[in-house]
């Protein structure tokens, strides 16, 4: 028999009963994996998917370094050391956390063991937009010990009207330096790791088994799934949000053998049916109310109190001032988490971030596009061209050309009268596939003398006029 000795705070966080665990195996590797079984939770603490020690431990015996195969003669103490910084103190709370905490520490369900759980607490927020700003900043106050930021993004002006992690004086900054810059500034007690890059088949399950539970502040479904899954498989809880103009949604997923993302929508949607974001839009205010909520969500997981969203899908209606909800179970035959399931592969689904984003299977010839310094100069020479936007209303009050006539692509069939079949017809949206398909409905009608403004609004205010707003 040998004996495993495990750092205090791993022992506290997997709720070992002691810091000297007994085990059985000839080498390194076969005595943690016997101590594994009997505390399932040392598991994802220890090693990686793929089996492999995590690099912030050290393993000694003898007082000399092994690696996890290395032979082990019977009663040899095996040491497994964490790396320290002389950073934070997770062992207790300093008198400054005490004041900087009291509201939480004189609650009867937090106090000063509940307060040292939420600094022990490792949070992924997947997403520094919308949802992850008010996500980020209030786990960020309420003390939890390590986030875990991951974009991809650059700051916009266009951002902040609803990021509000975000400000001027961090425009075309990472997003995730942006945030990790305001969270430290907003509670310098913390640990935040910055991650810019995007989230990936690749990286994900690395990222998601360093931390305790995710939060999804995606904005597309590719992700969106991809999180889903990752945590299945490593067994994290998610804690999911989504919006669309006046209106969100709230759960949490694979928790306590509850369901998971798949289980209430088990596909994406179509192109055609996928919320366009670049029409759609979001009020403001919204991403406060579901991140906020998110938020709730974890640190009541953190504190292991209350009643939580498995199960449960609530809806905010802000038009309305309205939280609906409703019930749903695992379903037994999910993809990804039921028992029957055939992969513990990573499913990848499609990229759709929304419809306007996907382009048409079969692209146009190119004598059917028209760039934006061709356009120009058939305006120049007072070429007789007619333009047709076929962007929704409402994206016409930021950007449009002077001159063209509005008909929403879901709309275009109807209205195929109003267009002059005789003139030179050029076509436009915000990126280009909605023009495009509507080049195909028109050339299906009969329509022959089309052109579509290749790269759309944005290439028109990137190649032309670069004053122009976008979104």
């Amino acid at each position: 028999m040998n004996v495993v000795i495990f750092p205090e705070v791993l022992t506290r966080i997997a709720k070992l009963p002691s810091a000297r665990l007994e085990g059985e195996g000839g080498t390194v590797r076969e005595l943690v994996h016997n101590v594994c079984q009997k505390y399932p939770a040392l598991r994802d603490h220890l090693f990686y998917s793929n089996d492999q020690f995590k690099e912030h431990f050290l393993l000694t015996a003898g007082g000399e370094l092994v690696d996890a195969d290395s032979q082990l003669l019977p009663g040899t103490e095996l040491d497994i050391m964490l790396a320290t910084s002389g950073g934070l103190d997770f062992d207790e709370l300093s008198n400054d956390e005490v004041r900087r905490y009291v509201r939480h520490i004189t609650l009867p369900d937090v106090g000063r063991e509940g307060q040292l759980r939420l600094k022990n607490a490792r949070v992924l927020i997947i997403g520094t937009g919308g949802l992850g700003s008010p996500v980020s900043l209030y786990l960020a106050a309420a003390g939890v010990g390590t986030l875990g930021l991951v974009d991809f993004d650059r700051v916009e002006s266009s951002n902040l009207q609803r990021q509000v992690v975000h400000g001027t004086a961090t425009l075309g900054m990472a997003k995730v330096e942006s945030a990790r810059r305001r969270l430290g500034d907003l509670n310098p007690g913390i640990r935040i790791d910055a991650h810019d890059f995007a989230l990936t088949p690749d990286n994900v399950l690395g990222l998601v088994g360093d931390y305790d539970l995710v939060v999804d502040g995606t904005d597309n479904f590719a992700t969106r799934y991809l999180l889903n899954d990752a945590c299945v498989l490593l067994g994290r809880p998610l804690v999911y949000g989504a919006l669309h103009r006046f209106d969100g949604q709230m759960s949490l997923f694979n928790h306590q053998n509850g369901p998971c993302y798949r289980c209430l929508y088990p596909k994406s949607p179509p192109a055609e049916l996928a919320p366009n974001c670049n029409a759609g839009g979001v009020i403001g205010v919204l991403p406060g109310v579901v991140g906020l909520i998110q938020a709730t969500e974890v640190i009541k997981l953190i504190l292991n109190i209350g009643e939580s969203l498995v199960g449960r899908l609530m809806r905010f209606d802000a038009l309305a001032m309205k939280f609906t909800e409703v019930r749903f179970k695992r379903r037994l035959d999910c993809p990804t988490c039921s028992p029957a399931r055939i992969s513990r592969e990573l499913q990848v689904e499609a990229h759709i971030a929304c419809a306007s984003d996907a382009a048409p299977q079969e692209r146009l010839p190119a004598e059917l596009f028209i760039s934006p310094q061709e356009l120009q100069h058939y305006f120049a020479v007072g070429e007789d061209i007619q333009l047709l936007d076929v962007r929704e209303p409402n994206e016409l009050e930021v950007c449009r050309l002077s001159g063209a006539s509005n008909i929403p692509l879901g709309e275009l069939a109807e209205h195929l009268s109003e267009v002059d079949r005789d003139r030179h017809l050029c076509l436009i949206c915000y990126g280009g596939p909605r023009a495009e398909r509507a080049a195909r409905q028109l050339l299906e009608a009969g329509f022959s003398n089309i052109q579509v403004l290749h790269g759309g609004m944005k290439a028109w205010a990137r190649d032309i006029d670069h004053d122009m707003p976008l979104y």
